[in-house]
């Protein structure tokens, strides 16, 4: 069982909870969690990167200057590659537009699961007793997270309708939220720390379980 110590406000431990790793897969798997990280990073990319020939760039094609009687090198148009401004000698063509690629429904919901288990096995998620607060307010979040060690970036999930916390954390730098139930591999892998608190982790939890229990 791993024992996840809960904070409050102030940054001091006022409980914990009892996690079973087997409901988050048992074991982190490196190879999975990769490849959930790739997929969502590859279905992010728009396919739209390209350069242009001498061909496609606007201008004259004319000669620059006649070939003999001014002393210079001996130069045709303005657009090739070797003239600033000109054309890119051998252009990336916009030859594939869609990189999307699709795990399957078990593995991409196991990959989630076993993300938080990496993070629980690092000590990197915090977990703190409440997250509302009466007015939105960025200084308090900003001491908050000092006060339970966040000194990276952080990821905050938070239960769906607290605006407040919301509102408090989202202009913070290093600092992204999302809702509970959208807890991914991808957004847990490409943050240092997790910021949660506790009834949202426990229902994230519970829904672990049942998802365990009826595969």
């Amino acid at each position: 069982m791993i024992e996840l110590p809960i904070y409050n406000k102030e940054g001091k431990q006022v409980d914990s909870l009892k996690i079973d790793p087997a409901t988050l897969g048992g074991e982190v798997r490196v190879a999975l969690l990769k490849q959930a990280y790739v997929t969502t990073h590859g279905n992010q990319r728009q396919g739209s990167a390209r350069t242009k020939s001498r061909g496609s760039v606007e201008g004259s094609t004319r000669k620059v200057y006649k070939q003999k009687g001014t002393g210079n090198a001996r130069v045709g148009a303005a657009r090739v590659p070797n003239r600033k401004g000109g054309g890119v000698a051998f252009s990336k063509t916009r030859t594939r537009e869609d990189f999307r690629t699709e795990l399957p429904k078990k593995m991409r919901r196991l990959a989630n699961r076993n993300a938080l288990l990496a993070k629980l096995v690092d000590n990197e998620v915090k977990c703190i007793d409440s997250l509302s607060f009466k007015a939105p307010k960025t200084a308090d979040f900003a001491k908050l997270i000092r006060a339970v060690g966040v000194d990276r970036t952080c990821l905050v999930a938070l239960a769906p309708g607290n605006d407040s916390a919301l509102k408090s954390a989202r202009n913070l730098a290093g600092v992204d939220c999302c809702s509970v139930d959208q807890l991914c591999a991808y957004g847990l892998l490409n943050h240092r720390y997790l910021v949660v608190d506790k009834a949202s982790l426990q229902s994230f939890l519970d829904e672990s379980a049942f998802a365990k229990e009826t595969k």
